[in-house]
């Protein structure tokens, strides 16, 4: 997202002679959103965060989707600090530990098995876009070909491989960014909602003379959160799995945002019921904000050497340590049901919402518990982000035009705290739009 216009904050810690803060004064103009959120954050437990003057905020924005199960969790904290106290540890690089032993064992019995899943994991470096290389370039070594085909307004990552793919154009630059090898297909609905964009990717695919090289593999967010919180049919996504089967391309499922039960179960695509020959997971995969990605691949396309693809810090313990206790939360048959409950509530929410204001031109979309509230008036959705900051709520923009509010709590915000985070959401409207809501929240 292109961040807000700053607003200074009132915090301690400022320079009085430079007139600055520290991060103002040393950190890279590249800083995005501590922009967006101008405060110095202290603490956070929950669905909260509080600043050093003490201020309490609700977060709606939940590390962009690496705090699934918010801040400082207790029972996933405890294994963090149990683990410190008892000299376990922290860094192996990929050698075996009794903290990865146990987090394989646990994603195994807990998520694999329960699902008739058969995957192999590949530990790579410790946030998504690596997981993004790492199946690009397996996928091109095993296929023997280079085409990748990605969507419109998807995001990926942006070192070299996962920037190719992304079709953001605030991220991309022709001075270093190479669209080589990369194809660019109309995402669900990018034509209008009576175009079956997959149809035209196969004729343009299967076709001859079409001037698409055949995929080494497809890549695909089934709820494109960066995009604006567009969210893929579960019919597309099975016509896109067999377009896959057709064409001979592996189907790379990325699931770094929308995963790790963002939609109500623990993968987004088991709603359609697809099985993807590759998986990338990190963000919410740790539990904890600690750094972590993985890759899981069907088990006959492990075709790696031993250190073709590594990085120093795949073996972040801390991380095994805490993503094993999250783990926990899945061996409950209802926890899925739960989020699904509290999915419904939000979204109930957000529709009254929208039909406070029936002058102002709306829409929301989402699964799980990630939403999105589309503003035709992107100044306006802009202006409301930046309101509801200062009455105490993170939330932050989305989609090509930044005219979307993206609605991404923790998964586990009980519904008396959702409800309270969305009038925040229509005072903030209210104040921006100069209107009156025909029903207060």
């Amino acid at each position: 997202m292109k961040p807000p216009e700053a607003v200074r904050p009132v915090v301690v810690g400022r320079s009085e002679s430079q007139g600055e803060y520290p991060h103002e004064r040393l950190e890279s103009q590249v800083r995005s959103y501590c922009r967006s959120f101008p405060a110095v954050f202290d603490k956070a437990e929950g669905c909260r965060l509080y600043d050093v003057d003490g201020r309490e905020y609700l977060d709606f924005f939940a590390g962009a989707g690496a705090l699934n199960y918010g801040h400082n969790a207790p029972r996933i904290s405890r294994a963090m600090v149990d683990y410190v106290r008892g000299n376990g540890v922290m860094h192996s690089l990929d050698m075996a530990t009794r903290a990865k032993e146990a987090f394989l064992s646990k994603f195994e019995s807990v998520i694999l098995r329960p699902r008739k899943l058969d995957y192999r994991l590949q530990f790579v470096g410790p946030t998504g876009t690596n997981g993004i290389e790492a199946a690009l370039k397996l996928a091109r070594m095993v296929k023997k070909r280079r085409n990748v085909i990605a969507f419109t307004n998807s995001y990926h990552g942006l070192t070299a491989g996962s920037l190719a793919v992304t079709a953001g154009e605030s991220y991309r630059n022709e001075y270093y960014d190479s669209a080589a090898d990369v194809t660019f297909m109309p995402y669900d609905g990018f034509l209008g909602d009576d175009v079956n964009t997959v149809d035209y990717a196969r004729k343009l695919i299967l076709g001859k003379s079409t001037g698409v090289d055949q995929p080494a593999a497809i890549v695909v967010e089934t709820i494109q959160a960066e995009g604006g919180v567009n969210v893929a049919s579960a019919a597309w996504l099975r016509s896109l799995d067999e377009l896959c089967r057709d064409c001979g391309a592996l189907l790379i499922v990325d699931d770094i945002q929308v995963g790790c039960g963002r939609t109500g179960e623990f993968f987004s695509f088991e709603l359609p019921g697809i099985a993807p020959d590759i998986v990338v997971l990190s963000k919410s995969i740790s539990g904890s904000g600690q750094p972590m990605s993985i890759v899981l691949l069907k088990p006959h396309l492990d075709e790696w050497e031993p250190g073709q693809h590594t990085s120093t810090f795949r073996g972040n313990n801390l991380a095994f340590i805490t993503a094993t206790t999250a783990l926990e939360y899945w061996e409950s048959p209802l926890f899925s049901a739960e989020i699904h409950g509290r999915g419904e509530h939000l979204a109930a929410m957000l529709e009254q919402l929208c039909t406070s204001f029936p002058d102002l031109e709306t829409r929301v979309r989402g699964r799980g518990m990630l939403f999105g509230v589309e503003i035709a008036n992107a100044a306006i959705a802009q202006s409301t982000s930046r309101a509801a900051f200062r009455r105490g709520l993170l939330i932050e923009l989305c989609g090509p035009e930044d005219n979307v509010l993206k609605v991404l709590p923790p998964i586990v915000t009980e519904t008396d705290d959702l409800t309270a985070g969305v009038r925040i959401l229509q005072q903030s409207i209210a104040e921006v739009a100069g209107m009156t809501p025909t029903r207060e929240i």
